[in-house]
């Protein structure tokens, strides 16, 4: 039944980026891959370029044939688990909203996140039976930018579950922006095992008095989250500043 619902899904997103991308494939078929970009443009324009209700759990099935395990809360082990990672969240809440934690310096939310992942990672390293660590990649190596953040390993279980934490603002939970992406790629693939996949909500009022205040967490088993696949044109600072395309600069 599982390879079946896979198979589906791979179908529908096959079937989607043919309807998005199929002219301009032709296109590139018979000229210069760049001659390609007017069909290119048109097929978007015509749909609306995105594959909405995807499962990730069959998003991470298809890119590196790994199983997303949920969650059963009438399982016992299952809600041992969840107690003790729940613990270490409490401790790691208390952590960061003491005044004189590193944290409360830095002037952007985002540049919190890092206190969060290494304060996490600590701080279930100090449950019994738990190892945790900056997950590597297929390649062998630690890295830190992209999905997942950390990797847990219940070694009297030999269970492994995958974290991402993420900060988000109070009043901003029902936010239709884009706040979670996962980009598919064979040799910085960092899920690579059968395990399950957490997210970790941590709520904040924003910074107060020289102080960011934490209001709590949340847990989310991304067994059940649905993502959705989206075209988007982009291009980097080296795309950007070519010489040949810089027409003008100050004298300063």
């Amino acid at each position: 039944m599982l390879t079946a619902m896979m198979n589906r899904w791979k179908t529908r997103i096959a079937a989607a980026v043919l309807v998005v991308f199929g002219p301009a494939l032709a296109a590139a078929t018979e000229s210069e891959p760049f001659n390609a970009a007017p069909a290119l443009i048109t097929s978007l324009l015509e749909t609306d370029a995105q594959l909405q209700g995807v499962p990730f759990s069959e998003v991470i099935l298809s890119v590196t044939g790994k199983r997303v395990l949920p969650f059963t809360l009438t399982n016992a082990p299952d809600r041992e688990l969840l107690t003790k990672i729940s613990g270490a969240l409490d401790r790691v809440l208390s952590e960061l909203n003491r005044t004189n934690h590193p944290a409360h310096r830095e002037r952007r939310i985002n540049e919190v996140s890092a206190h969060f992942e290494q304060a996490l990672r600590e701080a279930l390293n100090r449950v019994p039976g738990f190892a945790c660590e900056f997950p590597k990649t297929a390649a062998g190596r630690q890295q830190r930018s992209g999905y997942p953040d950390l990797r847990l390993v219940d070694k009297t279980t030999d269970r492994v579950i995958y974290l991402d934490p993420k900060l988000f603002e109070h009043g901003s939970r029902g936010s239709s922006l884009r706040t979670f992406y996962y980009e598919p790629k064979r040799e910085t693939n960092k899920v690579l095992d059968d395990a399950h996949h957490l997210l970790i909500g941590f709520e904040h009022t924003g910074k107060m008095d020289g102080h960011w205040q934490f209001l709590g967490w949340e847990l989310v088993d991304l067994a059940h989250f649905r993502v959705r696949l989206k075209a988007e044109f982009q291009g980097s600072n080296r795309d950007l500043y070519r010489p040949e395309a810089v027409v003008g600069r100050s004298r300063q």
